[in-house]
Parts: C-alpha cells; structure tokens; sequence
C-alpha cells in the first residue's frame, strides 16, 4: 500500500496511484484506501478516504480495453484534498471497512445481473434453436447446465440475504455467491461462442482501421473473463471459502 494521506490542519493530503476504478472519468466522488500511519505495516493503519474528483490533484487516465471499451481507470492523486470528517469507519482501520465494502460487491451488488443472465441465456438459447445447435446432444447438454446454474445462482442469493437480514452483516456467504456467477458467466460466454461457431471469430468494423465492433455476445463472452478476478480472484474467493467455512488451515505464505 503506497498511497498516503497525511493530516494537514482540516484537511487530508492525498499522494498516490489507484488503478483499476471503474468509472473514475464519470465520478464525482471516490474511496481510497490510504495510509495514514506511515510506521504502520500489512492492513494496519489504513483509512478509508472519500475524495472528491473535481480538483487539480486528481488526474484520471483511461486503460482501454480489448473489447474497445474503457470504463477502468488509473487514478494518480498528487496533493489532492479532501476534508478531515471525510473518513469512512474510524482512521487507521481502513481494512475493515475494504472488506466489509468488498463483500457487498461481490454479494449484493451483482444480485440485479440475474436478471441480465436470464436475458441473456434466453437471447442464446433462442439462437441455439434457430442455427439447429440444439440438435448437438453435447452443447444441449451444457445449455441446460446453464439453466440449472441460473437457478441455483437465485437459491444461493436468497439464501445470503436471509443471512445478511438475520446477521446484518455479508459473512462468506458473499465469496460463495461470487465464485458461482462469476465461473458461471464465463461459461456461458464460452458457450455462446460454441452456438455461433466459426462465426464467433468475426466481427463488424471499418477495415484497415484496427478498431472493430461487438455486438452484445461478443462483448459478453470478453467482459465476462474479467469477472472470475475482478472484486476479488476465483482464487480468492476459495481460499476465504476454505479457511471461513470448511476451517482449514490457511494458505502458507
């Protein structure tokens, strides 16, 4: 963690890199975790800052992506300024406020792109069935995972909310759901792919120009390989899974 804020009369003082923010170029606001207690070490001593964008120590640079898109973004901070109330949770223990935040995006947040999955498995199965893909007995076989999936993805975000209502809080209830839709989707991308076959490998676009064009298949099947790291890696998510639910021994560092 190298970002620092340091206390300046009432106001925090912000130097530092953020990278990956979605969005950044269309926000007003945003959180950064920040380092506070510069003789601090690992996750103590963070704070967990609200910063406004709209000021001159805030540059916000694109990361385009192959699917032609841009909505992540490198954040640089160098003296920028936010109030000193603008703390999130008590200063120094930004850590806990992270995960807390990090477990509502990898719960709660994504329970509305169910409603976008069904969409979308309808829109392929739709073409499957015209193209006569179904008569595949192999990729019928994985459409039909996929329906059960989207129904056991539902059961499991009923049963986190039921959770979180009981509990108040998002336990690993969260890493469950995640692990499940994030692989889940991304099959369904591979799937899809499968559907369309050689015709998957092409794409609209002027020729000669180097840009291209997705339609909405496409760019699924693309964004969707970036949903088993995002909020946290597959790989993540099991070790939490494993350590806060099957109790075991945690992964040798």
């Amino acid at each position: 963690m190298q970002t620092r804020g340091v206390l300046d009369g009432d106001e925090w003082v912000v130097n530092g890199q953020k990278v990956w923010t979605t969005l950044a170029h269309h926000s007003d606001w945003c959180f950064v975790v920040t380092r506070t207690d510069p003789e601090s070490r690992a996750h103590k001593g963070l704070s967990y800052l609200l910063v406004p964008m709209d000021q001159p120590g805030v540059e916000v640079r694109p990361l385009k992506q192959m699917t032609g898109g841009a909505e992540f973004n490198e954040v640089f901070f160098d003296d920028a300024r936010t109030a000193k109330a603008n703390v999130l949770g008590p200063v120094g223990e930004g850590w806990k406020v992270a995960m807390a935040t990090l477990g509502f995006e990898r719960g709660t947040a994504f329970l509305s792109q169910q409603r976008m999955f069904e969409r979308e498995l309808a829109s392929i199965l739709e073409t499957a069935h015209k193209r006569g893909a179904t008569e595949d007995p192999v990729l019928r076989d994985a459409l039909a995972r996929h329906w059960v999936g989207l129904q056991i993805m539902k059961y499991n975000g009923l049963r986190m909310l039921t959770s979180l209502v009981h509990t108040g809080v998002l336990g690993p209830e969260a890493s469950i759901g995640k692990l499940y839709w994030s692989n889940w989707h991304r099959d369904l991308g591979e799937t899809a792919m499968e559907v369309l076959g050689a015709e998957a490998m092409l794409v609209g676009g002027e020729p000669g120009t180097g840009e291209y064009e997705l339609d909405e298949v496409r760019l699924n099947f693309l964004a969707s390989r970036a949903e088993t790291i995002y909020a946290g890696s597959s790989e993540i998510q099991r070790n939490i899974i494993g350590e806060r639910v099957l109790g075991l021994p945690r992964e040798p560092r």
